[in-house]
Protein backbone atom coordinates (compact mmCIF):
# COMPACT_ATOMS: atom_id res chain seq x y z
CA UNK A 1 0.00 0.00 0.00
CA UNK A 2 1.18 3.51 -0.84
CA UNK A 3 1.95 5.86 2.04
CA UNK A 4 -0.14 8.67 0.49
CA UNK A 5 -3.09 8.27 -1.88
CA UNK A 6 -4.95 10.99 -3.77
CA UNK A 7 -8.15 9.55 -5.23
CA UNK A 8 -10.17 11.73 -7.65
CA UNK A 9 -9.23 14.92 -5.82
CA UNK A 10 -10.59 18.27 -7.03
CA UNK A 11 -9.92 21.78 -5.77
CA UNK A 12 -12.07 24.68 -6.95
CA UNK A 13 -11.55 28.30 -5.90
CA UNK A 14 -14.52 30.71 -5.99
CA UNK A 15 -14.54 32.84 -9.13
CA UNK A 16 -12.12 30.62 -11.02
CA UNK A 17 -13.51 29.10 -14.24
CA UNK A 18 -11.37 25.97 -13.97
CA UNK A 19 -10.24 23.64 -11.20
CA UNK A 20 -6.85 24.31 -9.60
CA UNK A 21 -6.58 20.54 -9.12
CA UNK A 22 -8.62 18.52 -11.58
CA UNK A 23 -9.39 14.84 -10.81
CA UNK A 24 -5.99 14.09 -9.31
CA UNK A 25 -5.02 10.46 -8.77
CA UNK A 26 -1.57 10.04 -7.24
CA UNK A 27 0.08 7.43 -5.02
CA UNK A 28 3.26 8.32 -3.11
CA UNK A 29 5.42 5.44 -1.90
CA UNK A 30 7.11 5.38 1.50
CA UNK A 31 10.73 6.55 1.35
CA UNK A 32 10.62 7.99 -2.17
CA UNK A 33 11.56 11.48 -3.31
CA UNK A 34 8.69 12.75 -5.45
CA UNK A 35 8.85 16.10 -7.22
CA UNK A 36 5.76 17.98 -8.40
CA UNK A 37 6.97 19.89 -11.46
CA UNK A 38 5.11 22.37 -13.61
CA UNK A 39 4.67 25.99 -14.67
CA UNK A 40 3.00 28.62 -12.50
CA UNK A 41 -0.67 27.89 -11.99
CA UNK A 42 -0.39 24.22 -12.92
CA UNK A 43 -1.68 22.92 -9.56
CA UNK A 44 1.53 21.62 -8.02
CA UNK A 45 1.61 23.92 -4.97
CA UNK A 46 -2.14 23.50 -4.40
CA UNK A 47 -1.56 19.73 -4.35
CA UNK A 48 1.15 20.18 -1.71
CA UNK A 49 -1.11 22.44 0.38
CA UNK A 50 -3.90 19.85 0.19
CA UNK A 51 -1.50 17.22 1.45
CA UNK A 52 -0.22 19.46 4.25
CA UNK A 53 -3.76 20.35 5.35
CA UNK A 54 -3.55 24.08 4.60
CA UNK A 55 -6.22 23.63 1.90
CA UNK A 56 -9.27 21.34 1.88
CA UNK A 57 -10.27 19.41 -1.26
CA UNK A 58 -13.54 20.30 -2.96
CA UNK A 59 -14.05 16.61 -3.69
CA UNK A 60 -12.16 13.33 -3.50
CA UNK A 61 -10.14 11.50 -0.87
CA UNK A 62 -6.62 11.92 0.52
CA UNK A 63 -5.36 9.00 2.59
CA UNK A 64 -2.33 8.40 4.79
CA UNK A 65 -1.64 4.70 5.41
CA UNK A 66 -5.15 4.01 4.13
CA UNK A 67 -6.85 6.38 6.59
CA UNK A 68 -8.66 9.50 5.37
CA UNK A 69 -6.99 12.78 6.38
CA UNK A 70 -9.10 15.41 4.56
CA UNK A 71 -10.57 16.67 7.85
CA UNK A 72 -7.37 16.29 9.89
CA UNK A 73 -5.75 19.65 10.81
CA UNK A 74 -2.14 20.26 9.70
CA UNK A 75 -0.60 19.84 13.17
CA UNK A 76 -2.05 16.35 13.49
CA UNK A 77 -0.66 15.02 10.19
CA UNK A 78 2.95 14.60 11.41
CA UNK A 79 4.40 16.24 8.31
CA UNK A 80 7.36 18.61 8.21
CA UNK A 81 6.96 21.59 5.88
CA UNK A 82 9.69 23.79 4.37
CA UNK A 83 8.31 26.98 2.83
CA UNK A 84 9.71 29.09 -0.01
CA UNK A 85 10.14 32.06 2.33
CA UNK A 86 11.74 29.93 5.11
CA UNK A 87 9.15 31.29 7.65
CA UNK A 88 11.68 31.45 10.50
CA UNK A 89 10.80 33.39 13.66
CA UNK A 90 13.01 36.52 13.46
CA UNK A 91 13.12 37.05 17.24
CA UNK A 92 14.27 33.47 17.96
CA UNK A 93 17.78 32.08 17.75
CA UNK A 94 18.57 29.17 15.47
CA UNK A 95 18.23 26.57 18.22
CA UNK A 96 14.89 28.04 19.34
CA UNK A 97 13.53 27.99 15.79
CA UNK A 98 14.47 24.35 15.38
CA UNK A 99 13.10 23.47 18.82
CA UNK A 100 9.70 25.05 18.17
CA UNK A 101 7.93 21.94 16.75
CA UNK A 102 9.09 19.95 19.79
CA UNK A 103 8.06 22.67 22.26
CA UNK A 104 4.49 22.76 20.98
CA UNK A 105 4.39 18.97 21.29
CA UNK A 106 5.36 19.31 25.00
CA UNK A 107 8.57 17.30 24.61
CA UNK A 108 10.87 17.31 27.66
CA UNK A 109 13.59 19.98 27.64
CA UNK A 110 16.43 17.46 27.85
CA UNK A 111 15.06 15.58 24.84
CA UNK A 112 14.57 18.83 22.93
CA UNK A 113 18.22 19.82 23.42
CA UNK A 114 19.40 16.43 22.17
CA UNK A 115 17.14 16.40 19.12
CA UNK A 116 17.90 20.01 18.17
CA UNK A 117 21.64 19.34 18.30
CA UNK A 118 21.20 16.22 16.17
CA UNK A 119 19.06 18.07 13.60
CA UNK A 120 21.50 20.98 13.31
CA UNK A 121 24.41 18.56 12.99
CA UNK A 122 22.64 16.89 10.05
CA UNK A 123 22.56 20.22 8.21
CA UNK A 124 26.04 21.31 9.38
CA UNK A 125 24.86 24.25 11.51
CA UNK A 126 25.74 22.98 14.99
CA UNK A 127 28.07 25.96 15.56
CA UNK A 128 25.45 28.62 14.78
CA UNK A 129 22.84 27.80 17.41
CA UNK A 130 22.87 31.25 19.05
CA UNK A 131 22.51 33.35 15.90
CA UNK A 132 19.25 34.89 14.76
CA UNK A 133 17.92 34.48 11.19
CA UNK A 134 19.05 37.94 10.03
CA UNK A 135 22.63 36.98 10.94
CA UNK A 136 22.57 34.03 8.53
CA UNK A 137 23.01 33.74 4.77
CA UNK A 138 20.11 32.59 2.61
CA UNK A 139 21.54 29.08 2.40
CA UNK A 140 22.00 28.90 6.18
CA UNK A 141 18.42 30.07 6.75
CA UNK A 142 17.21 27.35 4.41
CA UNK A 143 19.20 24.75 6.36
CA UNK A 144 17.57 25.96 9.60
CA UNK A 145 14.13 25.59 7.98
CA UNK A 146 15.07 22.10 6.86
CA UNK A 147 16.35 21.15 10.34
CA UNK A 148 13.09 22.42 11.86
CA UNK A 149 11.09 20.26 9.45
CA UNK A 150 13.15 17.17 10.35
CA UNK A 151 13.62 17.61 14.11
CA UNK A 152 10.40 15.87 15.19
CA UNK A 153 11.12 12.92 12.87
CA UNK A 154 8.09 13.23 10.58
CA UNK A 155 7.11 10.46 8.19
CA UNK A 156 6.77 12.98 5.38
CA UNK A 157 8.65 16.21 4.54
CA UNK A 158 6.95 18.67 2.17
CA UNK A 159 8.98 21.40 0.44
CA UNK A 160 7.41 24.24 -1.53
CA UNK A 161 10.05 25.69 -3.91
CA UNK A 162 12.49 26.01 -0.99
CA UNK A 163 15.54 26.88 -3.13
CA UNK A 164 14.04 29.44 -5.52
CA UNK A 165 15.41 32.46 -3.61
CA UNK A 166 19.02 31.22 -3.68
CA UNK A 167 21.63 31.99 -6.32
CA UNK A 168 22.61 29.27 -8.80
CA UNK A 169 25.73 28.01 -7.01
CA UNK A 170 24.07 27.92 -3.59
CA UNK A 171 20.96 26.31 -5.02
CA UNK A 172 23.04 23.50 -6.51
CA UNK A 173 24.85 22.99 -3.20
CA UNK A 174 21.53 22.76 -1.35
CA UNK A 175 20.23 20.25 -3.90
CA UNK A 176 23.14 17.95 -3.05
CA UNK A 177 22.51 18.55 0.66
CA UNK A 178 18.86 17.55 0.33
CA UNK A 179 19.84 14.45 -1.69
CA UNK A 180 22.27 13.46 1.07
CA UNK A 181 19.68 13.90 3.81
CA UNK A 182 17.10 11.90 1.88
CA UNK A 183 19.53 9.01 1.43
CA UNK A 184 20.66 9.06 5.07
CA UNK A 185 17.25 9.46 6.70
CA UNK A 186 15.05 7.52 4.28
CA UNK A 187 12.18 9.94 4.97
CA UNK A 188 9.53 10.41 2.27
CA UNK A 189 9.94 13.80 0.58
CA UNK A 190 7.54 15.68 -1.69
CA UNK A 191 9.17 18.64 -3.41
CA UNK A 192 7.52 21.38 -5.50
CA UNK A 193 9.51 23.24 -8.16
CA UNK A 194 9.20 24.78 -11.60
CA UNK A 195 12.93 24.17 -12.22
CA UNK A 196 13.42 21.18 -14.52
CA UNK A 197 17.10 20.74 -13.64
CA UNK A 198 16.24 20.68 -9.94
CA UNK A 199 13.62 17.99 -10.52
CA UNK A 200 16.08 15.88 -12.54
CA UNK A 201 18.75 16.18 -9.84
CA UNK A 202 16.65 15.34 -6.79
CA UNK A 203 13.88 12.96 -7.71
CA UNK A 204 13.10 9.28 -7.73
CA UNK A 205 9.95 10.16 -9.64
CA UNK A 206 8.58 13.38 -11.13
CA UNK A 207 4.92 14.30 -11.63
CA UNK A 208 4.65 16.85 -14.46
CA UNK A 209 1.62 19.09 -13.84
CA UNK A 210 -0.34 21.11 -16.38
CA UNK A 211 -3.66 22.88 -15.77
CA UNK A 212 -4.40 20.92 -12.61
CA UNK A 213 -3.63 17.50 -14.04
CA UNK A 214 -0.62 15.20 -14.17
CA UNK A 215 0.61 14.87 -17.75
CA UNK A 216 3.15 12.16 -16.89
CA UNK A 217 4.52 10.50 -13.75
CA UNK A 218 7.83 8.69 -14.16
CA UNK A 219 11.53 8.67 -13.32
CA UNK A 220 13.57 11.64 -14.55
CA UNK A 221 15.30 9.45 -17.14
CA UNK A 222 12.01 8.09 -18.51
CA UNK A 223 10.52 11.59 -18.71
CA UNK A 224 13.52 12.84 -20.63
CA UNK A 225 13.99 9.83 -22.90
CA UNK A 226 10.33 8.96 -23.50
CA UNK A 227 8.03 11.95 -22.87
CA UNK A 228 4.35 11.12 -23.10
CA UNK A 229 3.34 14.18 -25.13
CA UNK A 230 4.67 17.48 -26.54
CA UNK A 231 4.01 19.36 -23.28
CA UNK A 232 6.28 17.04 -21.28
CA UNK A 233 8.87 16.94 -24.07
CA UNK A 234 8.99 20.73 -24.23
CA UNK A 235 8.82 21.40 -20.48
CA UNK A 236 11.50 18.96 -19.38
CA UNK A 237 14.71 20.12 -21.02
CA UNK A 238 15.28 21.97 -24.29
CA UNK A 239 13.45 20.62 -27.30
CA UNK A 240 13.07 21.49 -30.97
CA UNK A 241 9.62 21.02 -32.48
CA UNK A 242 8.30 21.12 -36.03
CA UNK A 243 4.84 20.53 -37.51
CA UNK A 244 5.04 17.84 -40.20
CA UNK A 245 2.82 15.58 -42.27
CA UNK A 246 2.80 11.84 -41.60
CA UNK A 247 3.89 9.83 -44.64
CA UNK A 248 4.27 6.43 -42.99
CA UNK A 249 3.05 5.46 -39.50
CA UNK A 250 3.23 2.25 -37.47
CA UNK A 251 1.91 -0.99 -38.94
CA UNK A 252 -1.51 -2.08 -37.68
CA UNK A 253 -1.19 -3.60 -34.20
CA UNK A 254 2.30 -2.18 -33.54
CA UNK A 255 2.81 -0.13 -30.35
CA UNK A 256 6.33 1.11 -31.08
CA UNK A 257 8.66 1.64 -34.00
CA UNK A 258 9.68 4.25 -36.54
CA UNK A 259 7.72 6.11 -39.17
CA UNK A 260 8.37 8.72 -41.80
CA UNK A 261 7.22 12.35 -41.87
CA UNK A 262 7.48 15.16 -44.40
CA UNK A 263 8.35 18.75 -43.54
CA UNK A 264 6.76 21.84 -45.09
CA UNK A 265 9.90 22.13 -47.24
CA UNK A 266 9.27 18.64 -48.62
CA UNK A 267 12.13 16.98 -46.73
CA UNK A 268 11.42 13.39 -45.62
CA UNK A 269 12.77 12.20 -42.24
CA UNK A 270 12.45 9.06 -40.12
CA UNK A 271 11.46 9.20 -36.44
CA UNK A 272 10.10 7.20 -33.54
CA UNK A 273 6.30 7.24 -33.29
CA UNK A 274 5.25 8.06 -29.72
CA UNK A 275 1.58 7.13 -29.72
CA UNK A 276 -0.45 3.95 -29.65
CA UNK A 277 -3.17 5.65 -31.71
CA UNK A 278 -3.63 4.72 -35.34
CA UNK A 279 -2.51 7.83 -37.19
CA UNK A 280 -3.96 8.29 -40.69
CA UNK A 281 -1.60 9.10 -43.52
CA UNK A 282 -1.20 12.83 -44.24
CA UNK A 283 -2.34 13.85 -40.74
CA UNK A 284 -0.47 16.68 -39.02
CA UNK A 285 2.05 15.54 -36.39
CA UNK A 286 4.74 17.20 -34.31
CA UNK A 287 8.38 16.20 -34.76
CA UNK A 288 10.60 16.68 -31.68
CA UNK A 289 14.41 16.50 -31.44
CA UNK A 290 16.51 17.56 -28.45
CA UNK A 291 19.38 20.00 -29.21
CA UNK A 292 22.11 17.64 -27.97
CA UNK A 293 21.02 14.99 -30.51
CA UNK A 294 21.58 17.24 -33.52
CA UNK A 295 24.65 16.99 -35.73
CA UNK A 296 25.73 19.96 -37.82
CA UNK A 297 27.49 20.02 -41.20
CA UNK A 298 27.78 22.34 -44.16
CA UNK A 299 27.55 19.31 -46.50
CA UNK A 300 24.85 16.60 -46.02
CA UNK A 301 27.39 13.96 -47.09
CA UNK A 302 29.40 14.72 -43.94
CA UNK A 303 26.52 13.65 -41.69
CA UNK A 304 26.47 10.16 -40.21
CA UNK A 305 22.66 10.22 -40.04
CA UNK A 306 19.87 9.40 -42.49
CA UNK A 307 17.93 12.55 -41.57
CA UNK A 308 18.88 16.05 -42.65
CA UNK A 309 17.00 19.34 -42.31
CA UNK A 310 18.28 22.30 -44.32
CA UNK A 311 18.74 25.52 -42.35
CA UNK A 312 20.51 28.87 -42.16
CA UNK A 313 22.83 29.67 -39.24
CA UNK A 314 21.54 32.68 -37.26
CA UNK A 315 23.87 32.66 -34.27
CA UNK A 316 26.79 30.79 -32.73
CA UNK A 317 27.20 31.14 -28.94
CA UNK A 318 30.05 29.77 -26.84
CA UNK A 319 28.72 28.40 -23.52
CA UNK A 320 31.83 26.83 -22.02
CA UNK A 321 31.43 23.09 -22.43
CA UNK A 322 29.44 23.40 -25.67
CA UNK A 323 28.49 25.72 -28.54
CA UNK A 324 24.85 26.72 -28.91
CA UNK A 325 23.83 27.08 -32.55
CA UNK A 326 20.66 28.90 -33.56
CA UNK A 327 19.41 28.05 -37.05
CA UNK A 328 16.31 28.91 -39.07
CA UNK A 329 14.81 25.94 -40.88
CA UNK A 330 14.07 26.02 -44.56
CA UNK A 331 10.36 25.70 -45.22
CA UNK A 332 7.05 27.07 -46.35
CA UNK A 333 5.27 29.04 -43.63
CA UNK A 334 1.98 30.97 -43.42
CA UNK A 335 2.06 34.57 -44.59
CA UNK A 336 3.43 36.96 -41.98
CA UNK A 337 5.19 34.22 -39.97
CA UNK A 338 8.87 33.34 -39.84
CA UNK A 339 10.20 29.84 -40.39
CA UNK A 340 10.86 28.02 -37.08
CA UNK A 341 14.19 28.30 -35.29
CA UNK A 342 15.99 25.22 -34.00
CA UNK A 343 18.82 25.02 -31.46
CA UNK A 344 21.77 22.64 -31.42
CA UNK A 345 24.28 21.89 -28.64
CA UNK A 346 27.61 20.95 -30.19
CA UNK A 347 30.74 20.00 -28.26
CA UNK A 348 33.84 22.07 -29.21
CA UNK A 349 35.61 19.05 -30.69
CA UNK A 350 32.81 18.30 -33.17
CA UNK A 351 32.06 21.86 -34.33
CA UNK A 352 32.65 22.09 -38.10
CA UNK A 353 35.50 24.52 -38.84
CA UNK A 354 34.77 27.86 -40.42
CA UNK A 355 31.09 28.11 -39.53
CA UNK A 356 29.79 31.64 -40.07
CA UNK A 357 26.49 33.33 -39.35
CA UNK A 358 24.37 33.46 -42.49
CA UNK A 359 25.71 30.32 -44.14
CA UNK A 360 23.57 27.34 -45.12
CA UNK A 361 23.98 24.11 -43.17
CA UNK A 362 22.32 20.79 -42.45
CA UNK A 363 20.95 19.58 -39.13
CA UNK A 364 21.18 15.81 -38.91
CA UNK A 365 19.75 13.36 -36.38
CA UNK A 366 19.19 9.64 -35.99
CA UNK A 367 15.61 8.25 -36.19
CA UNK A 368 15.90 6.87 -32.64
CA UNK A 369 16.74 10.36 -31.34
CA UNK A 370 13.51 11.94 -32.62
CA UNK A 371 9.87 11.61 -31.60
CA UNK A 372 6.64 12.11 -33.46
CA UNK A 373 3.53 12.99 -31.44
Amino acid sequence: MALIEFEHVFKHYPGSPSAAVDDLNLHIQAGEFLTLLGPSGSGKTTTLMLLAGFEAPSAGAIRLDGASIESLPPHQRNMGVVFQSYSLFPHMMVAENVAFPLSVRKVAASVIAEKVNAALTKVHLENLTHRKPHQLSGGQQQRVALARALVFEPRLVLMDEPLSALDKKLREEMQLEIRRLHRELGVTMVFVTHDQSEAMTLSDRVAVFNQGRIEQLASPKELYDAPANPFVANFLGDNNMLDCTLDEGLPTGATSGTGRVRTAAGQSVQSRICTTQILPKNCTVKLCVRPEFLQVASDPAALATPNCLKATLLDLIHQGDHWRLVARLEGVVPSGKEAPQWFAKISPGTLPPGLMVGQNLCLGFRPEDAWVF
